[in-house]
């Protein structure tokens, strides 16, 4: 009874590789920037950017304009005014600082904010090829070191699946 059991230990295995293995490749990059979506959150982006370097522009002008008239007045300011500007200045300069410590935290839950949504609409895509067609993986193709001849390119089917071109 021990031999049978080790003997179907041993078979077992070899019946789970028999199976066929379908691999595809999808370049998901490609498909992303194709998708319509993502250039409404190109925009969204860059009216967030602007948004965000106007802000900076004017901070960073007030910035120039009164350490040039600090510069100016240094020499005819009482100490107790020139530590007094000298310390406005700092606090200026702490406050654009704090801007872009912001703007890149803002920006990184800004995209993704827009860009999640688009991602998620792709990866079903994805799965969804893949249930269809019987793959056993899809991999991204950017992100392989080597695809052999029998991979399978799905990138089209996806698009197809997403109404793209």
């Amino acid at each position: 009874m021990k031999k049978i059991i080790d003997l179907m230990r041993m078979i077992l295995p070899l019946g789970v590789f028999s199976q066929e293995v379908k691999i595809a490749v999808v370049s998901a990059t490609e498909i992303f920037s194709l998708m319509p979506e993502y250039t409404d959150a190109e925009t969204q982006i860059a009216a967030f950017n602007a948004q965000y370097q106007n802000d900076y522009q004017s901070m960073d002008d007030e910035f120039k304009a009164k350490y040039e008239e600090f510069i100016n007045l240094q020499e005819t300011l009482p100490e107790n005014l020139k530590q007094r500007r000298m310390d406005e200045l700092q606090q200026l300069d702490e406050r654009k600082q704090m801007l872009i410590t912001m703007y890149q935290q803002d920006l990184e839950q800004k995209q993704a904010e827009v860009f999640a949504p688009i991602q998620e609409k792709l990866q079903k895509a994805i799965q969804e090829v893949g249930a269809e067609q019987g793959y056993t993986f899809i991999m991204n193709a950017p992100t392989m070191l080597y695809v052999g001849p029998s991979a399978i390119d799905a990138t089209p089917l996806v698009k197809t699946k997403l109404g793209l071109r």
